[in-house]
């Protein structure tokens, strides 16, 4: 079984380094591949006392993560009761165009640190920008004059039009379809909407959604979109709908929010108190089944997402009030763990043989992608706010986005 796994990641480590060659965008959540990997050719060869900071704008409050594509940066935030979507020049900033819509939003008592959003990151694809607001709006724009193409809110379907913490999961285009859960707690659908005309192809009905961004897997030819809703693991068919496979999964309080992360037949997941494992997908009976090969409570996941590396798992626990880990995919054996209370949450960003970990706190870790022990090679404070957005790189431009602003560091001096 070893042998077969370690080439099936080998063949997982090749297919990622294929996706870097794509330097000059960032166009979904954590990437081109969904995945934290980014093209490391910007990189410099020594890391300078500090960062040179290109520029800065304010830009609304909000965790949603910017995209970039063709030179363009695009932000979705919020400006009071308002959220807002811009179209930025990526080299100096320069506002191109701006829209926005009425978005209230009730924040709950238990995550008022966290705002009111949104958290959800936008995608990009082919002059098309699909945004989903905190309360459930989505919303597709005209990337070179935000002209709103189309627009859906699901106040007359649901219930409740988001869950507890609000809506964090990134939606996701497969084929033309936008691929995004919808609905509240016990209330919800995974729908698959067309991309050009907003028209509604397939509908899931059987759980609420839940905070985790959906990834695509494939096993013997077959492409299978793999997300949680509030009780499972998912796999199904993105063209249809149509239900592959399914584990029981919850956690406490329902915060699934770990982006599973693709290797070999399988992905890796985790959630908040709960172990981390590798579930492979496999054929038994004419059936299909997400079997685990291995757990680890050692390295539990709380909202951080690991990175694949060189055959290794780079990510953070919430164990110890945070440590960043080395494990191996194959196993779940853990090479290494730092010490603990790093920061209640960290995003990573692997690129060049490096590990570009931003803090909560506003801290910018550069550690070595080493599987023989922790190696620090550079610490920034990057911003004096909260940085519970995912960083982007590309090129040799670093976006953080804080609690209002969004400032662009050039890594090239």
């Amino acid at each position: 079984m070893r042998v077969v796994v370690g080439v099936l990641i080998a063949w997982t480590v090749v297919l990622v380094s294929c996706g870097q060659a794509v330097a000059s965008e960032w166009s979904q959540w954590r990437g081109t591949s969904r995945d934290g990997v980014a093209d490391g050719s910007g990189l410099p060869a020594e890391w300078p006392e500090s960062l040179r900071r290109a520029w800065g704008k304010r830009v609304g409050a909000g965790h949603s993560s910017p995209v970039v594509h063709s030179g363009r940066v695009y932000q979705m935030s919020r400006e009071g009761d308002r959220e807002v979507v811009r179209g930025l020049d990526l080299a100096t900033g320069r506002e191109l165009w701006k829209v926005g819509y009425r978005a209230k939003y009730k924040v709950e008592p238990v995550a008022r640190d966290h705002g009111a959003g949104p958290k959800s990151t936008p995608v990009l694809v082919g002059g098309r920008l699909v945004t989903f607001g905190i309360s459930g709006i989505l919303s597709c724009w005209d990337t070179s004059s935000g002209r709103r193409v189309w627009s859906h809110e699901f106040s007359q379907r649901h219930r409740l039009t988001s869950p507890l913490y609000g809506h964090a999961a990134s939606p996701i285009v497969v084929d033309g379809r936008v691929i995004v859960h919808v609905g509240g707690h016990d209330d919800g659908a995974l729908c698959g909407f067309d991309l050009a005309s907003g028209q509604l192809a397939w509908r899931w009905t059987e759980d609420g959604p839940a905070y985790a961004s959906a990834v695509l897997l494939t096993v013997a030819g077959k492409r299978h979109l793999v997300t949680q809703s509030q009780k499972f693991h998912l796999g199904l068919d993105p063209a249809t709908g149509t239900i592959l496979w399914r584990e029981p999964f919850s956690t406490q309080f329902d915060q699934n929010s770990v982006t599973p992360l693709v290797v070999g037949r399988g992905v890796i997941v985790g959630g908040y108190n709960r172990p981390t494992e590798w579930l492979e997908v496999r054929s038994r009976g004419g059936r299909l089944r997400a079997e685990s090969r291995w757990k680890n409570r050692e390295i539990s996941m709380y909202m951080s997402s690991p990175v694949l590396v060189g055959g290794r798992v780079f990510g953070m626990t919430h164990r110890r009030r945070g440590q960043l880990f080395c494990a191996d995919p194959a196993t779940g054996e853990v090479d290494w763990t730092t010490t603990g209370r790093l920061a209640e949450n960290a995003a990573i960003v692997a690129a060049g043989g490096v590990l570009l970990v931003l803090t909560t706190d506003g801290n910018l870790l550069v550690v070595a992608a080493d599987p023989g022990g922790y190696r620090e090679l550079a610490k920034y404070h990057v911003s004096e706010s909260a940085t519970w957005a995912h960083p982007v790189l590309v090129g040799s431009k670093l976006l953080v986005k804080n609690r209002d602003e969004l400032l662009v560091f050039d890594l090239a001096g």
